[in-house]
Protein backbone atom coordinates (compact mmCIF):
# COMPACT_ATOMS: atom_id res chain seq x y z
CA UNK A 1 0.00 0.00 0.00
CA UNK A 2 1.31 3.48 -0.85
CA UNK A 3 2.21 5.97 1.88
CA UNK A 4 -0.41 8.46 0.62
CA UNK A 5 -3.10 5.81 0.80
CA UNK A 6 -2.05 4.81 4.34
CA UNK A 7 -2.18 8.45 5.48
CA UNK A 8 -5.56 8.97 3.81
CA UNK A 9 -7.06 5.86 5.44
CA UNK A 10 -5.48 6.68 8.81
CA UNK A 11 -6.87 10.22 8.75
CA UNK A 12 -10.34 8.96 7.85
CA UNK A 13 -10.22 6.35 10.63
CA UNK A 14 -9.21 8.96 13.21
CA UNK A 15 -11.88 11.36 11.95
CA UNK A 16 -14.62 8.70 12.14
CA UNK A 17 -13.53 7.68 15.66
CA UNK A 18 -13.63 11.34 16.68
CA UNK A 19 -17.13 11.81 15.27
CA UNK A 20 -18.41 8.62 16.82
CA UNK A 21 -17.01 9.50 20.24
CA UNK A 22 -18.08 13.12 20.30
CA UNK A 23 -20.71 14.22 17.80
CA UNK A 24 -23.19 11.38 18.03
CA UNK A 25 -23.47 11.40 21.80
CA UNK A 26 -23.96 15.15 22.26
CA UNK A 27 -27.65 15.06 23.10
CA UNK A 28 -27.85 11.48 24.30
CA UNK A 29 -25.35 11.17 27.15
CA UNK A 30 -25.39 13.71 29.91
CA UNK A 31 -21.82 12.74 30.83
CA UNK A 32 -18.65 11.62 29.10
CA UNK A 33 -18.48 8.14 27.60
CA UNK A 34 -15.87 6.98 30.17
CA UNK A 35 -18.05 8.35 32.99
CA UNK A 36 -21.07 6.47 31.63
CA UNK A 37 -19.10 3.22 31.27
CA UNK A 38 -17.66 3.64 34.78
CA UNK A 39 -21.07 4.34 36.30
CA UNK A 40 -22.53 1.29 34.52
CA UNK A 41 -19.66 -0.83 35.88
CA UNK A 42 -20.15 0.55 39.38
CA UNK A 43 -23.90 -0.17 39.16
CA UNK A 44 -23.15 -3.76 38.08
CA UNK A 45 -20.84 -4.19 41.08
CA UNK A 46 -23.72 -3.03 43.28
CA UNK A 47 -26.00 -5.67 41.75
CA UNK A 48 -23.45 -8.48 41.95
CA UNK A 49 -22.82 -8.03 45.65
CA UNK A 50 -19.43 -9.73 45.27
CA UNK A 51 -17.45 -6.78 46.66
CA UNK A 52 -20.34 -5.37 48.71
CA UNK A 53 -21.14 -2.99 45.85
CA UNK A 54 -17.60 -1.63 45.76
CA UNK A 55 -15.94 -0.81 42.45
CA UNK A 56 -12.22 -0.42 43.03
CA UNK A 57 -10.51 2.40 41.14
CA UNK A 58 -7.75 0.03 40.02
CA UNK A 59 -10.37 -2.21 38.38
CA UNK A 60 -11.96 0.83 36.71
CA UNK A 61 -8.57 1.96 35.42
CA UNK A 62 -7.90 -1.48 33.96
CA UNK A 63 -11.37 -1.75 32.43
CA UNK A 64 -11.26 1.70 30.84
CA UNK A 65 -7.57 1.57 29.88
CA UNK A 66 -7.01 4.78 31.78
CA UNK A 67 -4.38 5.89 34.27
CA UNK A 68 -5.18 5.96 37.97
CA UNK A 69 -4.96 9.76 37.85
CA UNK A 70 -7.57 9.90 35.08
CA UNK A 71 -9.86 7.49 36.95
CA UNK A 72 -9.38 9.43 40.19
CA UNK A 73 -10.34 12.67 38.44
CA UNK A 74 -13.38 10.99 36.89
CA UNK A 75 -14.41 9.46 40.23
CA UNK A 76 -14.12 12.93 41.76
CA UNK A 77 -16.49 14.34 39.14
CA UNK A 78 -18.97 11.50 39.70
CA UNK A 79 -18.70 12.06 43.48
CA UNK A 80 -19.19 15.82 43.11
CA UNK A 81 -22.28 15.17 40.96
CA UNK A 82 -23.64 12.97 43.76
CA UNK A 83 -23.54 9.75 41.71
CA UNK A 84 -20.99 7.86 43.83
CA UNK A 85 -19.50 7.78 47.29
CA UNK A 86 -15.71 7.49 47.37
CA UNK A 87 -14.15 5.44 50.18
CA UNK A 88 -11.10 3.31 50.96
CA UNK A 89 -10.14 0.16 52.80
CA UNK A 90 -7.97 0.67 55.86
CA UNK A 91 -5.67 3.65 55.41
CA UNK A 92 -6.24 3.64 51.64
CA UNK A 93 -3.24 1.50 50.78
CA UNK A 94 -5.48 -1.58 50.72
CA UNK A 95 -7.78 -0.18 48.04
CA UNK A 96 -9.77 2.86 47.06
CA UNK A 97 -13.28 2.29 45.79
CA UNK A 98 -16.58 3.92 44.88
CA UNK A 99 -20.15 2.83 45.49
CA UNK A 100 -23.13 4.08 43.55
CA UNK A 101 -25.74 6.34 45.16
CA UNK A 102 -29.48 6.39 44.53
CA UNK A 103 -28.88 9.46 42.37
CA UNK A 104 -26.29 7.49 40.41
CA UNK A 105 -28.74 4.60 39.96
CA UNK A 106 -31.37 7.07 38.76
CA UNK A 107 -29.11 8.76 36.18
CA UNK A 108 -28.04 5.34 34.86
CA UNK A 109 -31.67 4.24 34.44
CA UNK A 110 -32.48 7.50 32.62
CA UNK A 111 -29.41 7.20 30.37
CA UNK A 112 -30.25 3.59 29.55
CA UNK A 113 -33.75 4.59 28.47
CA UNK A 114 -32.40 7.36 26.22
CA UNK A 115 -29.75 5.06 24.74
CA UNK A 116 -32.26 2.23 24.23
CA UNK A 117 -34.60 4.54 22.35
CA UNK A 118 -31.89 6.17 20.24
CA UNK A 119 -29.81 3.09 19.46
CA UNK A 120 -32.92 0.96 19.03
CA UNK A 121 -33.77 3.11 15.99
CA UNK A 122 -30.16 3.06 14.80
CA UNK A 123 -29.97 -0.74 15.06
CA UNK A 124 -33.32 -1.12 13.27
CA UNK A 125 -32.06 1.01 10.37
CA UNK A 126 -28.51 -0.34 10.25
CA UNK A 127 -29.45 -3.94 10.99
CA UNK A 128 -28.54 -6.13 13.96
CA UNK A 129 -26.35 -8.43 11.83
CA UNK A 130 -24.51 -5.43 10.35
CA UNK A 131 -23.91 -4.05 13.82
CA UNK A 132 -22.64 -7.38 15.15
CA UNK A 133 -20.29 -7.69 12.17
CA UNK A 134 -19.09 -4.10 12.68
CA UNK A 135 -18.48 -4.72 16.39
CA UNK A 136 -16.48 -7.88 15.63
CA UNK A 137 -14.41 -5.97 13.06
CA UNK A 138 -13.89 -3.09 15.49
CA UNK A 139 -12.69 -5.55 18.14
CA UNK A 140 -10.26 -7.10 15.64
CA UNK A 141 -9.02 -3.64 14.66
CA UNK A 142 -8.63 -2.58 18.29
CA UNK A 143 -6.64 -5.76 19.05
CA UNK A 144 -4.29 -5.04 16.15
CA UNK A 145 -3.97 -1.36 17.11
CA UNK A 146 -3.14 -2.32 20.72
CA UNK A 147 -0.60 -4.88 19.58
CA UNK A 148 1.07 -2.39 17.25
CA UNK A 149 1.13 0.23 20.02
CA UNK A 150 2.84 -2.27 22.32
CA UNK A 151 5.37 -3.11 19.59
CA UNK A 152 6.03 0.58 19.07
CA UNK A 153 6.63 1.05 22.81
CA UNK A 154 9.06 -1.89 22.86
CA UNK A 155 10.89 -0.61 19.79
CA UNK A 156 11.19 2.90 21.26
CA UNK A 157 12.42 1.43 24.58
CA UNK A 158 14.95 -0.72 22.72
CA UNK A 159 16.06 2.26 20.64
CA UNK A 160 16.91 4.25 23.76
CA UNK A 161 19.00 1.37 25.18
CA UNK A 162 21.32 1.25 22.18
CA UNK A 163 22.43 4.84 22.39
Amino acid sequence: MENKEIIKLTNELMYQRHLFNHEYRKDILKMSIPEYIALEYIALEEESGIYEGRAYLKDLADRLHMTMRQVSNMAGKLRDAGYVVWSHDGDGSEGTYVTITESGQSIIRNQEELLKSYYGHVIDKFGKDNLLQLLRLMKQLETIISSEAENLEVESDDYGKHE
